[in-house]
């Protein structure tokens, strides 16, 4: 559930790219690469050491060929595996299940859902061959952050064959980038540390065996949704009672 998030980063990423103007040589080259060969998810953990990341960026075969020195600058982007539930004083969290007919589901089926509300931090490695290319990359990235468009963005989540966007923003645009220290003399690594504020939805449906609405089959993709109430009544004594239409 939390793939979305990392994807809708991924796309936040690809508008800083081309955002980017080329103000030394080795950035001129850097936003002719193109997106896909500059910027890359570190694979399993937080930037430890950024140098690793680095290793395991050259070891990436981009182009099908024989192994060669990796092309600086590169972006190496990592997400924590921790998790936070955001603070209260910031959103809530929807904890009860309610029933919601999802905007482009044709079947107008009945779903429950709630939401949660999280903190995700997410590492920026600038890598560059020079100071004055890592330093831009760097002072770009906040440049673009500080532009209030680009403080959130959009995860992408598919239920039931409909999909929905949902809100991810950047908690703070005041992001300071600290040098990190490397053995090699000729690499200069610039960090940045991100919160993300997601709102992350859970969905449910009627299970195998569970009464349902027919408009589907539990435990697919394509699930039933829960039965509606369709009439609602009095009786002669006044009391309220519902009749569930099949």
């Amino acid at each position: 559930m939390f793939e979305p998030v990392k994807i809708g980063f991924g796309e936040f990423m690809a508008g800083y790219y081309n955002s980017l103007t080329a103000t030394t040589p080795h950035l001129q080259e850097f936003v002719a690469r193109g997106f896909g060969k500059s910027v890359a998810w570190a694979p399993t953990r937080m930037i430890d050491s950024a140098e690793d990341m680095l290793s395991s960026w050259q070891r990436n075969d981009t182009d099908q060929a024989p192994t060669q020195p990796t092309d600086l600058p590169v972006i190496i982007v990592a997400m924590a595996k921790d998790y936070m539930p955001t603070g209260r004083d910031y959103t809530r969290q929807v904890v009860t299940s309610d029933w919601m007919i999802m905007p482009g589901d044709v079947k107008e089926r009945a779903f429950g859902i709630r939401a949660i509300a999280g903190d995700i931090r997410v590492q920026l490695a600038f890598f560059a061959a020079d100071e004055p290319t890592a330093k831009s990359l760097a002072a770009q990235f906040c440049l673009y952050i500080d532009d209030i468009h680009n403080r959130n963005f959009w995860s992408k989540h598919t239920f039931a064959g409909v999909e929905s966007s949902w809100p991810v923003q950047i908690e703070s645009p005041d992001t300071p980038i600290s040098n990190a220290q490397s053995q090699s003399k000729n690499i200069t690594i610039l960090i940045c540390d991100l919160t993300l504020k997601a709102e992350i939805p859970l969905f449910d449906a009627p299970k195998t065996g569970d009464v349902n609405d027919g408009k589907g089959v539990p435990g697919t993709d394509d699930p039933a949704g829960y039965p509606l109430v369709k009439i609602v009544y009095f009786d002669d004594k006044s009391l309220i009672k519902t009749k569930i239409v099949e």
